[in-house]
Parts: C-alpha cells; structure tokens; sequence
C-alpha cells in the first residue's frame, strides 16, 4: 500500500521565465513544502490565457526548474482551448503552449502544457521492496464505493523521492479518492 495525492492544476517555471513575470533576479517565496523533498508551492500565481479562456490564479512551484511546464487537467483544457497531451513531466516536445500572466509582464509559451500521466515517486529502496524499477509501468487499485484500477501508472524511482502516487484531481475526483488515501500497487 502506498499513499495517493491529487494534483492540482500548477506550473513550473524557468528562472528566465521567472523573472519575465515578477521581475529581474526575482527569488520564489516558499508557501508550503511539497512531499516530495526540495519542492515546494510557492506564494506566486500567475494566469494561463489561451485562445478560449482564461484560469486565474494558477499556483507556482518551485525551485525553478530548466524549462517552463504547466500541468493541467484535461477539463482544464477545455476552459483554455488547448488539449493538453497526456505526458511524462518533462516531455513537452510538440505541446501546445499559452499564454502565462505575472504581475510584472507576460511570457507566451510556444509549448509545455501537458496533462501529466499518472505516476508513483518512490525511493530506490522502495522500490526495492516493492519490486518494481524506475520507468516500470504497473497498475494501481483504489477502495471505495468508486474503486477503480488506474492502469499505465509510471513508476519514478530515485533515492531522493518519498512515496506517493500522483494523479490530476480529474481522476482522483472520479475515483472518489482523497489525499493521503491508501492505494494498492499491483504488478502484472
């Protein structure tokens, strides 16, 4: 068994990004750790505009990573009028982009919006015990009056990740499921 969490609609930005927004050598505030060690939810927020629709208030976090990614839903795609392509992070080659607003300025993204594919973080000796190895695809089954088995859930194994499965609030909400509930790896 291993805990689920349900991600919500967020960005990662470039330090250049960053700046183009809030200002130059702008630093990130910290608003809340992250599970997974070093990430955090910063204070920041900023507004995706696409050709449809605008979401306000769209949570920034950090550290800055090398390139701008927004993760969405893909209920959330329909609001902007893009289709988010379901990705691994950091697989944005060939996905649409939008249109970012900070309170000091714009960046107008040519790609990086991707509805992120379900995942497990998990330490390498969890994923010892588990027996599964980084890159792995397996499934998951969830409890409850809407219990559902999540299939093609990517495995993400590193000594510097803390258990927990990841899926956008879409599936978690159709799944009944709620942060921190238990779920259970399966292996094919």
């Amino acid at each position: 068994m291993l805990p689920a969490a349900l991600s919500n609609r967020h960005i990662h930005l470039s330090q250049v990004d960053i700046e183009a927004l809030f200002g130059k050598n702008y630093d990130l505030t910290k608003f809340k750790d992250l599970s997974q060690p070093g990430q955090y939810a910063a204070e920041e927020k900023v507004d995706l505009v696409g050709p449809k629709g605008t979401i306000k208030g769209v949570r920034v976090l950090g550290p800055a990573r090398g390139k701008t990614q927004v993760e969405i839903s893909l209920a959330d795609g329909f609001v902007l009028g893009v289709k988010p392509p379901i990705r691994d992070s950091g697989d944005v080659a060939g996905s649409p982009g939008v249109k970012i607003v900070g309170p000091n300025g714009e960046v107008e993204m040519q790609e990086g919006v991707i509805a992120a594919a379900r995942h497990i973080h998990m330490h390498t000796s969890d994923a010892e015990a588990f027996g599964v190895v980084d890159k792995q695809r397996v499934k998951v089954r969830t409890t409850g009056e809407r219990a559902v088995i999540f299939e093609n859930v990517l495995v993400r194994a590193h000594e510097t990740y803390a258990l927990e499965m990841h899926i956008d609030v879409d599936e978690g909400n159709a799944a009944a499921l709620k942060n921190g509930e238990m779920v259970e790896l399966i292996i094919d």
